[in-house]
């Protein structure tokens, strides 16, 4: 029997798909893996049960990466499970930031009691909310993941000429965005020439404050920014003074914090980018997916901590082993399964930045082996299937 504990409450559909074989709950302990949406981790005392921890979402800022990376813990996420209904409220958000939708219902609100003279004060004061149209205005999309993909391909449906910006643009993605996006290289050229931007990047020490007074200097008066990634990305100051001297015509962000909120111009939404339905289930059946086929078969899909790494069992054991990524290790390893007389039939090893890990599919392997491979220096952990 295996473990999971569950630190939010999960959707059901994803907590389905672990059988009979797993005990899952909130109160469970000495996990195995556990699942977690946007509880804070980074004071929880990990046990030495603990193989994985999956987070249902793409941000992993609540999970401690690198205390996890010294314990052997592979953290998951599940990237592009939640990115159809981030990209369907960034539409929404390029809308309501140019038709000033937001302050034309409140406004509406305060002509309530005036009876038959409502029609009429409709039609006088609506020019105060008229706002630009999407067709054919240029939308720069900074990091084109799995949600700035689905959003460069709708503002491209929308008529938009879009410009995507990624230095780090995989095969799968490019592959998948709409052929009429310009590919710029610079990220100068998204400030200079968009009148939308919206951010779409992590959040760490090189996107901090990526939106900032030097890079809105640099765009046109009017533009709109939108950013559903992280708050930090953007400096609140700096984005306060934009808005206040015109520079910056509306700000949407999902992700409030107190100096934003009831500001001019700031369009604060309460985080529902991932808040559908669908969302929930299809990340947390992501989530399930990724913690089992690591427990039961030690794959690694996914993973922010540790190098993605997937092969087919061929061995009556497998021996699994999270290293330190230094010289020697792999010789080390492989001669303690010679020594001990057993045959490697299948291995594979990958590194990612101070961190490896290896598979081995062995004819045989018992605690013997295990205990050999562990008190070699540098390795972290060791599990036997």
């Amino acid at each position: 029997m295996y473990k999971i504990k569950t630190y939010n409450k999960i959707s059901k559909i994803g907590l389905n798909v672990f059988d009979d074989k797993y005990t899952v709950g909130d109160e469970v302990e000495n996990p195995d893996g556990a699942i977690v949406r946007s509880a804070a981790l980074h004071d929880v005392e990990f046990p030495d049960t603990l193989k994985a921890i999956a987070r249902a979402g793409a941000g992993t800022n609540n999970i401690p990466i690198d205390r996890c990376s010294e314990q052997g813990i592979v953290v998951f996420n599940t990237p592009g499970a939640n990115a159809n209904a981030v990209k369907e409220l960034v539409i929404a958000g390029m809308l309501i930031g140019s038709r000033r939708v937001v302050s034309a219902i409140e406004w509406a609100k305060t002509l309530k009691g005036q009876g038959d003279e409502v029609g009429k004060l409709v039609e006088k004061g609506k020019s105060a909310f008229a706002g630009p149209e999407l067709k054919g205005k240029k939308l720069g999309v900074i990091g084109l993941g799995a949600i700035g993909v689905l959003v460069a391909n709708a503002a491209n449906h929308l008529g938009m000429q879009v410009y995507g910006y990624d230095p780090y643009l995989s095969v799968n993605h490019a592959w998948n965005l709409t052929h009429n996006a310009v590919h710029i290289f610079d990220i100068k050229q998204i400030f200079e020439e968009c009148d939308y931007i919206t951010v779409h990047v992590p959040l760490n020490d090189s996107t901090k404050n990526l939106i900032n007074a030097e890079s809105i200097a640099l765009m046109k008066d009017g533009v709109r920014i939108l950013n559903f990634a992280r708050a930090g990305l953007v400096n609140s100051d700096d984005m306060i003074a934009a808005l206040q001297a015109g520079k910056v015509a509306s700000y949407v962000v999902d992700f409030p914090t107190d100096e934003m909120l009831d500001v001019d111009g700031v369009i604060a939404i309460p985080h529902l980018g991932a808040s559908t339905p669908e969302s929930e289930d299809n990340c947390a059946q992501m989530a399930a997916t990724e913690l089992i086929d690591y427990i039961e078969n030690g794959n690694i899909v996914n993973s922010v901590n540790l190098p993605e790494i997937s092969m087919p069992r061929s061995g009556k054991a497998r021996v699994c082993v999270i290293h330190k990524n230094i010289p020697n290790m792999l010789t080390s390893i492989t001669g303690i399964v010679a020594e001990n007389g057993v045959n490697i039939e299948n291995m594979l090893n990958k590194s990612r930045g101070d961190y490896a890990y290896t598979m081995l599919d062995v004819a045989e392997a018992n605690d013997e082996i295990a205990n050999k491979i562990s008190a070699i220096d540098g390795v972290i952990k060791v599990r036997v299937i």
